[in-house]
């Protein structure tokens, strides 16, 4: 069985519009940044009905927990397509989308310089 639903020649079976039910924006109000890190939680329900693109983007975030950019790429779908059918799963209790981590601090000039430096030694 295949990870993705399309034919490689020929490309997308089902347009994204389709997939996501004619849905361009989350049906609630989630905030899903690129950077935003995906994981699955457990559930009482082993296997929920999903449709084909949710189950597949489900057992890609169960693999590990990965940032929405990274799901999209593997998914191979429109990162417009996963914001929706992520924030599907997160209203099904199935992943938890948090924040992108902030680096606070590491924009130091001298750490910066020092990184520089020790890269050039190489």
């Amino acid at each position: 069985m295949s990870d993705h639903w399309y034919e490689d020649e020929t490309g997308p079976l089902v347009r994204p519009y389709t997939v996501t039910g004619g849905r361009t924006r989350p049906a609630s109000e989630h905030h899903i940044d690129l950077l935003s890190q995906v994981t699955a939680l457990d559930t009482v329900d082993p296997e929920p009905r999903l449709d084909h693109a949710r189950r597949s983007l489900l057992e890609l975030v169960r693999r590990a927990p990965r940032p929405v950019a990274e799901v999209a790429a593997d998914a191979d779908l429109p990162l417009t397509v996963v914001r929706v059918l992520l924030a599907d799963l997160v209203d099904a209790g199935l992943v938890k989308v948090s924040a992108p981590v902030t680096h606070e601090g590491f924009d130091d000039p001298d750490l910066l310089r020092e990184i520089v430096d020790r890269l050039r030694e190489l």
